[in-house]
């Protein structure tokens, strides 16, 4: 058997990169830059309001109550015509420039006005509610570097800046099947002997969705070699990877082994790892090709490892693997000492300790313990128990990706 990481390796180092292309920002979500994104400006742009209130000199109201004169009134998108000068407030919005001679802003809560007066209930010292130029984001900061995905977050700073175009990678086009006479459609009535819904088309299907790439759905493919053919020819000319579940196990399923050995360069892997031991990875064509266990934890299991940060890498993103912690078990945990073992539990903080526990049952057709929980408890081979109190890796797999392919 291979183990894990070498297998993992093996697969990175064998994929293609996505092409450069220029995006709107508004395309750009989940994509990754191709070049880093300096600020042209500083941002804010100037000195302006955190709080709606009266811009004053902060000696002015050093002691209180003082009573000021009203001099104007500026809302957010103008600009005051005159200064503060000893005596004299100018009211002001938030989000609006600071007049020139002010150097704080009292809150409005703390004041009392009538008429062309304020009364200031409460002092402030220099730079009170005033966010200065450049506070956020200086002229020349890079605002996104090289080989970042980009969420919500990146987004905002981008458009703050004046960034409507983007160089990113392609999002990747992945196809994906699911293989197998036994599988009948999730909206199918009653079952008949032997048939099972297919589960693990939609499951993946959303992964990649969540993943921000662009899905080709190939289907259920029965067990006859002219369809497989087809179809499997069909993903490789519309995509850049394909993605099957079923079919990989050693000893089964020889017609589909045989269908991709004419279609490619297909390997039929034995992984060191639990759940997912059979895996087969190579080419259909030129087009990289991933064909994950038929069992849905399995085929979870296989995409987080493989098929995830397989196209995060083809995007050329830095980061591509789930974030790793250290924790602790409530329970024992039985697992295999030839093979890296994925537990599904469920985690909780406690007294600055993450705490875990099996989040249901551990058979690879228990795909409810994964909708369940929010990590794997990653027992390494060399080990075949973890004591209940004892220490074990947590792999986040709800959290976005931390660790890089130097971290695998």
């Amino acid at each position: 058997m291979l183990p894990l990481p070498q297998a993992q390796r093996q697969v990175l180092e064998n994929l293609p990169s996505m092409p450069i292309e220029t995006v709107s920002l508004g395309q750009g979500l989940g994509l990754v830059l191709a070049r880093p994104a300096i600020a042209t400006h500083p941002v804010p742009p100037f000195a302006n309001s955190a709080m709606d209130g009266y811009a004053v000199r902060a000696k002015d109201v050093a002691v209180v109550p003082v009573d000021l004169k009203v001099t104007e009134d500026v809302p957010a998108g103008s600009v005051a015509t005159g200064t503060v000068d000893s005596g004299t407030a100018i009211k002001i919005m938030t989000g609006a420039p600071i007049p020139e001679g002010a150097d704080a802003v009292v809150r409005v809560e703390d004041t009392d006005h009538e008429g062309e007066i304020v009364t200031v209930r409460e002092s402030v010292s220099v730079g009170t509610s005033v966010r200065p130029a450049g506070g956020d984001v200086a002229a020349g900061t890079i605002l996104v570097e090289t080989g970042v995905r980009l969420n919500s977050a990146h987004i905002g700073v981008l458009a703050n800046n004046g960034f409507a175009r983007l160089e990113a990678h392609r999002r990747p086009v992945v196809a994906v099947a699911s293989t197998g006479d036994e599988l009948v459609a999730v909206d199918d009535g009653e079952l008949g002997p032997g048939q099972i819904r297919d589960s693990n088309r939609p499951m993946l299907i959303a992964l990649l969705e969540e993943l921000g790439v662009e899905v080709v759905d190939l289907g259920r493919i029965p067990d006859v070699e002219e369809r497989l053919l087809a179809t499997l020819q069909e993903g490789a000319d519309r995509a850049d990877a394909i993605v099957t579940s079923g079919g990989v196990s050693m000893g089964e399923y020889d017609l589909v082994k045989a269908v991709l050995k004419k279609l490619g360069d297909v390997e039929f892997w034995q992984v060191a790892m639990q759940p997912a031991k059979p895996f087969a990875f190579g080419r259909v064509s030129s087009t990289p090709f991933f064909g994950l266990p038929g069992n849905p934890v399995s085929s979870f299991v296989a995409f987080e490892q493989f098929v995830r940060p397989s196209l995060l890498h083809m995007m050329n993103a830095r980061r591509i693997l789930r974030p790793r912690v250290r924790g602790r078990t409530e329970t024992a945990l039985a697992t295999d000492i030839e093979k890296t073992v994925f537990v599904r539990v469920t985690t909780r903080m406690e007294n600055e300790v993450r705490w875990c526990r099996p989040s249901g049952g551990q058979s690879s057709n228990v795909l409810s313990a994964v909708a369940n929980g929010d990590a794997f408890a990653v027992v390494g081979e060399g080990t075949d128990r973890v004591e209940a109190g004892g220490t074990v890796t947590l792999e986040m797999y709800r959290w976005p990706e931390e660790r890089t392919i130097n971290e695998l």
